[in-house]
């Protein structure tokens, strides 16, 4: 039960995270001034990417759980895999993100961190 907890929890602010990257792209590329429109186009096709990924590594524990429970062995690779997947967005975010002025980029590996947190705690409890 402990795990599902976890799982779940994780699951869900990946998922939402993930949406709530997607949902300002256009007054993110906005941000960057007056640009090309090829770059207009490749920092929306990143955002958007992003956002996608974040959803899809969300999503896919969700399922993963929902269908297997979160004891079966491919549950738990699912939820390392992912974990660690986490792990690199946020230091790829910290490294290169954290010297921003834009709050929401500066919390992401903290967002990321955790939710890694969550999905290996439920792989081991």
């Amino acid at each position: 039960m402990t795990s599902d907890i976890l799982v779940y929890t994780g699951s869900g602010v990946i998922t939402l995270w993930g949406i709530a990257h997607i949902v300002p792209t256009k007054s993110v590329v906005k941000g960057f001034g007056p640009i090309s429109e090829d770059n207009k186009r490749i920092i929306t096709m990143e955002w958007v990417a992003e956002g996608l990924a974040l959803c899809f590594i969300g999503l896919l524990v969700m399922v993963v759980t929902i269908w297997e429970g979160p004891e079966n062995p491919a549950s738990i690779i699912v939820y390392r895999a992912s974990a660690a997947m986490a792990i690199i967005m946020a230091g790829w975010t910290f490294l290169i993100g954290g010297r921003t002025s834009i709050i929401p980029i500066k919390i992401c590996p903290l967002v990321l961190t955790t939710v890694a947190v969550l999905f290996f705690l439920g792989s081991v409890l």
